[in-house]
């Protein structure tokens, strides 16, 4: 997964489309990224004791990698990612500007 905790993403499919935001999680075994505040859900919660009230809690759901795509911060397009190796070190690069990231 060429996609790091802290990058800027926008969602391309989905009820959020268009909206962006930074990676808070990753999951590289279920190829999907947790974004705050974004795909977010409502469930009913039944009350269990004194602590732990009922009601409605919303909580964000990861997304899957294929409905993300990476924001370049030196040309703040939407882009893809690409990797070079210079030095003995992989460089991971935007394939529009061909800058590094």
């Amino acid at each position: 997964m060429k996609l790091k905790k802290g990058d800027e993403v926008i969602i391309s499919i989905g009820k959020d489309r268009g909206k962006k935001g930074k990676i808070e999680k990753i999951y590289p075994e279920k190829n999907s990224v947790l974004l705050p505040n974004l795909n977010v859900f409502k469930r009913h919660v039944k009350k269990r004791d004194e602590k732990n009230q009922g009601g409605i809690i919303s909580f964000s759901k990861p997304l899957d990698v294929s409905k993300v795509m990476f924001v370049c911060p030196k040309c703040s397009k939407q882009t893809r990612l690409g990797y070079t190796v210079k030095k003995n070190e992989k460089i991971r690069i935007c394939k529009k500007c061909k800058t590094g990231v």
